[in-house]
């Protein structure tokens, strides 16, 4: 289980630049948050430390930063246990604090994309989401309001991966509502295309991040 952060750790990652997420402290200091998966550093000189999309959602959270609230531990998404619902999860809450999550994990990503592409475009997705198809297929619904499909059945989209090494399926019993999943994920920076399940008939989007 990942420690939480320090409330040294906390005060660099409330201080980073609300636009960029760039962070200032010491060497060892912006290691460890890398070690903790809350920064990157940008591989271009200067070679600046950035917060990842998990660092944006700790820096959103509310809470105290001193040695109290650093001794209880931080909230779930700042402790890193934030994930988009890929559809079929159980006990899943709804409500204003679950689309702050989303949001702030969107905009998160966003900024990765950026701080990771030499034109700084976020039209294209990123590294991270190309090694994490189904969380960022699914962050991708879930940030444009799409309804994940709840564990007892019914509609909703469901995000599988599939034998493609680069692709996963979403399968939405609702025709138009997987036609809107295939018209997210595009706008996202996906590849779509919609299939027939040989066996059952039923209609699924087969999508795969794009590179150009």
């Amino acid at each position: 289980m990942t420690r939480p952060p320090t409330a040294a750790q906390r005060r660099i990652v409330d201080a980073a630049d609300p636009v960029t997420g760039r962070l200032k402290g010491t060497e060892a200091q912006l290691a460890a948050l890398v070690g903790r998966g809350l920064a990157f550093r940008h591989p271009r000189p200067p070679r600046d430390h950035f917060l990842t999309p998990a660092g944006h959602r700790l820096r959103e959270t509310p809470g105290d930063s001193g040695p109290a609230a650093a001794a209880e531990g931080p909230a779930p998404a700042a402790s890193g246990v934030f994930a988009a619902r890929a559809g079929g999860e159980e006990g899943t809450e709804e409500g204003p604090a679950r689309l702050r999550e989303v949001r702030g994990a969107w905009q998160g990503l966003m900024e990765l994309r950026r701080m990771t592409r030499p034109d700084g475009a976020t039209d294209l997705p990123c590294a991270w989401e190309r090694t994490h198809l189904v969380q960022a297929a699914a962050l991708a619904l879930e940030a444009a309001g799409h309804r994940p499909a709840r564990a007892e059945g019914g509609g909703g989209y469901r995000i599988r991966t599939t034998p493609q090494p680069e692709a996963v399926a979403v399968h939405e019993p609702d025709p138009g509502a997987l036609r809107a999943c295939a018209a997210t994920l595009e706008k996202a920076g996906w590849q779509v295309g919609e299939h027939t399940e040989p066996r059952t008939g039923a209609r699924y989007v087969l999508a795969s991040p794009r590179r150009t």
